[in-house]
């Protein structure tokens, strides 16, 4: 009798390894055959591929395979710190994660030290479609979560944006690109009705019955239009640079196969440089490998006016204040003065996708009782 070996899925098996080193950040674009992309960078047959990335979703691994877009260009989003009340934290942080579907990112955090900022406790990302008012949508859940305060955040500007955890484990403090960050702007780019149909099919999850060689025909059918107008208008959103990349994304803080974890750290990293210098000072923030997110973000007196803000991960804390040690000697050496700088790190934390499309956000008006056009936006919103 003869048993079959069970798929590797830890993410010290090699190959995993040449898979997760491909697939979590380096699939730019829409992809067409995007499994079959993957093999041919990382060196791995297809049906090895296939393989291996059902058994990590399945096992938990992967948390989530997905063709994302670029919501900053689709929807008006924010980065929102929440003054809560500490015996109502859990709860809200609760809310935010499981009720809200337009909340991301739901992040409890703490700084070293007392700081202006640090009763700040609880952080989430918030997105919604232009036509509807982001002050307003946090001003509901305020009431909803009890929130004493809370300060919205919107991106100016992007100097990075990806993941990569894998690749970015054996970066020294310091690496970083020939050349700056580049500047990614944050306007929101007008669709058509057919356009959003079509996002609404390329950024679901995919399922493990999904991941097969060709993905994209079982979806088109199921949506009622042709393969030809699927791929049309996904390059048409690509021509209009909304579209993000195909990535399987890390179960990164939390405990997966064999105990593992990709990362322990989540660090937010905050910056004030003086006005005028934002996007110098950005751009090289994040020409720094080890950032996987850098950004113009207003704080406000709330957070002694830090303007630039950027995220990084690792599994030694040390580690992590090196990195961040290395990006202030840079930024010192560049010209760029900091008045003030902070690390709030990163406790309990969940991630979802946030809903961006203007027709969840009526479903979810109606489904919460709310009249839509008291959401809608108006001159002078956030």
């Amino acid at each position: 009798m003869t048993t079959t070996a069970p798929v590797p899925v830890t993410i010290d098996d090699p190959i995993n390894l040449q898979i997760l080193g491909i697939s979590e950040d380096q699939l730019q674009g829409f992809q067409r055959d995007p499994f079959g992309e993957i093999a041919r960078q990382s060196g791995v047959e297809v049906g090895v591929v296939l393989e291996r990335v059902r058994a990590m979703l399945e096992a938990g691994t992967i948390r989530r395979v997905r063709q994302t877009m670029i919501t900053t260009s689709l929807a008006l989003g924010s980065l929102v710190a929440w003054q809560i009340p500490e015996d109502r934290l859990t709860e809200a942080f609760d809310y935010l994660f499981e009720q809200d579907p337009f909340s991301g990112h739901v992040v409890i955090r703490t700084t070293d030290s007392a700081t202006p900022g640090s009763r700040y406790r609880l952080w989430t990302t918030l997105k919604v479609p232009p036509q509807f008012s982001i002050e307003k949508h946090a001003q509901y859940l305020a009431e909803q979560i009890g929130a004493e305060s809370f300060r919205l955040m919107p991106a100016k500007k992007l100097f990075a944006l990806g993941v990569g955890h894998m690749r970015r484990r054996e970066i020294e403090p310091g690496a970083r690109s020939d050349e700056p960050g580049r500047v990614i702007d944050t306007e929101v780019v007008p669709l058509t009705d057919h356009e959003w149909d079509v996002i609404e099919v390329l950024k679901r999850e995919f399922t493990v019955d999904e991941l097969v060689e060709d993905p994209w025909t079982a979806r088109a059918e199921a949506a009622g239009i042709t393969i030809d107008d699927l791929f049309a208008t996904a390059d048409a959103l690509q021509e209009k640079s909304v579209v993000g990349r195909f990535s399987t994304f890390l179960e990164h803080v939390k405990s997966v196969a064999g105990g593992q974890r990709v990362t322990r750290y989540n660090a937010l990293f905050h910056w004030a440089v003086p006005a005028g210098q934002e996007l110098d000072a950005g751009r090289e923030v994040g020409r720094h490998h080890i950032m996987t997110h850098a950004y113009w973000r207003e704080g406000g007196a709330e957070f002694l006016d830090v303007n630039v803000m950027g995220v990084a991960h690792g599994t030694d804390k040390d580690l992590v204040l090196a990195h961040k040690a290395a990006i202030d000697e840079h930024l010192k050496a560049a010209g760029i003065p900091v008045g003030y700088t902070n690390v709030f790190w990163g406790g309990r934390s969940e991630i979802k996708p946030s809903e961006i499309s203007p027709g969840a956000y009526l479903m979810w008006c109606k489904s919460v009782g709310i009249d839509p056009a008291s959401m809608r936006s108006s001159e002078g919103d956030a």
